[in-house]
């Protein structure tokens, strides 16, 4: 499959890279500097070097063959405000022109949907991003409200909890299970349930927590 991945060079996006090339799948990346890449894996992709905020720049790693695009950028202190939700909307606007091209996000659990079960750990997990992590919870609220606003393009969402640099183990829950604030993940099982989503329509407009 043809995909082109945005956050390549994050703990998220540097899993999902090399699980898609481990996977067989040709992978085109929009980065700022191709250095931050891996050098093993510099040679075996295509490269464009540019910003994502940039909408051109954008639209000139989506091509008419794209079949998947996956979104793993990550939001830290140093983020812009809404850089998430401004990204996804250059994405969204282009993936409106090609029909069938799959958007599969990361984002967050500190955001609600529908179909969560609320409990108190839940609101704790909440409360605890509004406070301490207010930049990243804000913009990933304002991607998923984005998001919803596209139901003409097929998306599919995880929203990873604490992520940890561990081994992959391809065991986990994805669903809509009580969460709270001890539940986890690996960066690496995150990027796996991501590219199960390049198959199937359980998820399609959907959101499914991941945790182990």
């Amino acid at each position: 499959m043809k995909i082109t991945l945005f956050g390549a060079t994050g703990a998220v996006g540097g899993e999902c890279l090399r699980q898609s090339l481990a996977a067989g799948h040709e992978v085109t990346v929009l980065v700022r500097s191709a250095a931050k890449l891996p050098e093993e894996f510099r040679n075996r992709i295509t490269v464009v070097e540019g910003d994502a905020l940039n909408a051109d720049d954008v639209w000139r790693v989506i091509l008419a063959d794209t079949e998947a695009v996956l979104f793993a950028i990550g939001v830290d202190k140093q983020s812009l405000p809404n850089l998430c939700t401004d990204v996804s909307r250059h994405i969204l606007d282009a993936l409106r022109t090609e029909e069938g091209v799959r958007f599969i996000w990361c984002g967050g659990g500190s955001t609600f949907v529908d179909e969560d079960q609320i409990t108190i750990g839940a609101r704790f997990v909440r409360k605890f991003a509004e406070v301490f992590m207010s930049l990243r919870h804000q913009d990933k609220e304002r991607q998923y409200q984005l998001l919803k606003q596209y139901p003409d393009v097929e998306w599919y969402g995880v929203r990873p909890l604490q992520m940890r640099k561990t081994s992959m183990r391809g065991q986990y829950r994805m669903g809509f299970d009580p969460f709270n604030s001890f539940s986890v993940i690996s960066f690496a099982d995150c990027a796996h349930a991501m590219l199960s989503m390049l198959e199937g329509t359980r998820w399609r407009h959907k959101a499914p927590i991941i945790q182990y």
